[in-house]
């Protein structure tokens, strides 16, 4: 089949998994072609299958802001009529998912049909979906969709909750790629990090408020009170400023390690022996999925889809958001209880696995198909 898929380029999670989706899908024999304004930093090598198609658009002294939305629906046109693609995949709905309403409209005139399916990510839902000044389009755009799928249960019954959604929204959870997050022999690595044999924690994420990095501070710092133990941070953002404020306030500095954006994370989570995400709302989880592939226990929150990843009392624990107390004291519970860590880290290992990128993969495959065959018209 061939395949567009559209996504944001960046660090996100949803770019990532698309990125990584469109090259599970070339490996199985399907050519993919990826329209986004710059190339996404996981397509980082050469396959026969995978092409890249940059969205072009100027800036012109009328607009105060580059029509992005106009020069993506434009793209997908020219690429849908000349690679000539049967299907279209647009990760996250804003603006994604009208660009390709306005890209299929178009197509229409010209006497092409182009089905296209929306993934719903989260805060592409939970967050900027909500903000009243695109409601509107947002609930069209979704409507309108051939398909529609979102990452959890918790995701589908949110967006059903929010938006006027008429049409069936089909649940495929992010994936995990074990070629590449596997539990690495990194002890030299280890012993750099913590020479005194202290238990390592880790977090990653973008650092904006909604992941609640300040509550990681304060639980290891509780941790810290009664267990050797460094922190590593991965990730920046807006929050890093204040971040690296609050743990020399808080926590001796050298027990903390602020590293930036990471591309090989699992490098870092081969060291980890626990993993802290207190995220006041996560759609999903996939950083807690990567940690639990590299057989890390997890202590989260028990919001959004993070009770579908890590659960409570196997494969890590999970506390009521700003319950930072609580988290401290289980996850102190766990790091000095070596058995039960032990068991842990194996549960957290096997859990992961459900979600293996041979279990995912075919899934989309098959709602591709089914997608493919029934979309004459909108399923709306």
């Amino acid at each position: 089949m061939k395949i567009g898929i559209v996504c944001y380029p960046t660090y996100g999670g949803s770019g990532v998994v698309a990125t990584e989706l469109g090259k599970a899908l070339a490996d199985k024999g399907h050519q993919v072609h990826f329209i986004t304004y710059k190339q996404p930093f996981r397509l980082d090598s050469f396959h026969e299958n995978i092409f890249y198609h940059e969205v072009n658009f100027n800036n012109y002294p009328l607009f105060e802001f580059p029509p992005y939305e106009t020069a993506l629906a434009s793209k997908i046109v020219d690429v849908a009529l000349y690679e000539k693609l049967e299907l279209l995949h647009v990760h996250y709905a804003i603006p994604h998912a009208s660009a390709a309403y306005i890209a299929k409209q178009i197509l229409k005139e010209k006497g092409f049909h182009l089905p296209f399916i929306t993934t719903l990510h989260g805060t592409d839902i939970t967050l900027v979906g909500k903000d009243e000044t695109f409601v509107p389009v947002v609930t069209f755009s979704i409507n309108k969709s051939d398909g529609i799928t979102a990452v959890s249960e918790s995701l589908k019954n949110e967006t059903y909750e929010h938006f006027d959604i008429h049409s069936d929204i089909e649940v495929i959870p992010n994936f995990i790629d074990f070629s590449r997050f596997k539990k690495l022999n990194k002890e030299h690595f280890r012993k750099v990090i913590a020479r005194n044999g202290e238990k390592i924690i880790m977090h990653t994420s973008n650092f904006r408020k909604v992941k609640r990095v300040d509550d990681v501070i304060h639980v290891f710092c509780k941790i810290r009170d009664q267990i050797d133990a460094k922190l590593l941070l991965v990730g920046d953002g807006p929050e890093r400023q204040h971040i690296e404020k609050l743990s020399r306030q808080l926590c001796r500095h050298e027990d903390v390690h602020f590293l930036g954006k990471q591309e090989a994370v699992e490098e870092l989570l081969a060291i980890s022996d626990l993993f802290i995400l207190p995220s006041a709302s996560e759609s999903f989880g996939l950083a807690a999925l990567e940690a639990m592939a590299c057989q890390v226990p997890v202590i989260s929150t028990n919001t959004g889809g993070l009770p579908e990843i890590n659960i409570h009392n196997e494969t890590g624990f999970m506390a009521d958001v700003g319950d930072t107390a609580k988290m401290a004291t289980l996850a102190i519970d766990l790091l000095q209880d070596e058995s039960r860590l032990k068991q842990f880290k194996q549960n957290a290992y096997e859990q992961a696995q459900r979600f293996s990128i041979e279990k995912i993969v075919p899934m989309y495959e098959a709602y591709y198909e089914k997608v493919r065959t029934t979309s004459t018209t909108p399923i709306s």
